[in-house]
């Protein structure tokens, strides 16, 4: 229980910190740079010696960082609240980063107990920091309708299967999976929202994807 409670925390920050940061950079920039998460997971698997990465997955985290620096510096250019929302994505990746690395040092648990614990944590105290900061909680019937498919979908069946993973690979492993999001989430930004993606923000999320694909790619037989 208090290690639910504790990667509850870690998940407060991660969706509070993103959610943050797409009211004030693209959705293409901000879903790029929270899945960033097997970057912050290689640098502490570096510092601690564990769960090193293996040479094809440090080669393609070398590419992600090049993706994501050249989004920030995308950003830059736009306004310093873009800049700022690069930072908040950021945060919510290690914080992701972190919950796996906790849960990996758990060992043998049950995926869909913990995460409802954890969960249930998590939004407890979004909750009474929306409180004490004064937002309202109060949503329409469509809002509720959107908060259900994300409950169902990017976290039932998503961050459910990360948990269960990070028994079987390593957390690096697990989190470069988390690097195909951007695509999905640029092209609904673009075709539901409306929002464009700029020339140099696409080519950050291009480089990014093609670690994801360089991290994938099958072992040829010796």
């Amino acid at each position: 229980m208090r290690w639910a409670a504790a990667c509850g925390l870690l998940y407060a920050v991660h969706f509070g910190a993103w959610v943050w940061s797409l009211t004030l950079t693209s959705v293409a920039a901000s879903v790029t740079l929270v899945t960033a998460t097997p970057l912050a997971l290689a640098l502490i698997a570096l510092a601690t010696g564990e769960d090193l990465p293996a040479p094809r997955q440090r080669a393609a985290l070398a590419v992600a960082t090049l993706g994501v620096v050249v989004i920030g510096w995308a950003d830059l250019s736009l306004s310093a609240d873009a800049l700022v929302g690069d930072a908040l994505a950021l945060l919510g990746a290690l914080a992701m980063a972190l919950y796996l690395l906790a849960v990996r040092r758990l060992g043998e648990v049950d995926a869909l107990a913990f995460m409802g614990t954890a969960c249930g944590f998590g939004a407890a105290a979004l909750g009474a920091v929306a409180l004490a900061a004064g937002v309202s909680l109060e949503v329409t019937g469509s809002a509720l309708v959107y908060l259900a498919l994300a409950a169902a979908i990017p976290q039932l069946i998503g961050h459910t299967l990360l948990t269960w993973s990070v028994r079987h690979v390593t957390p690096t492993v697990a989190g470069l999976a988390t690097l195909g999001e951007p695509v999905g989430a640029a092209a609904l930004g673009l075709i539901w929202l409306r929002e464009p993606i700029s020339a140099p923000t696409a080519v950050g999320c291009a480089i990014t994807l093609a670690a994801l694909a360089l991290s994938l790619m099958p072992r040829r037989a010796s």
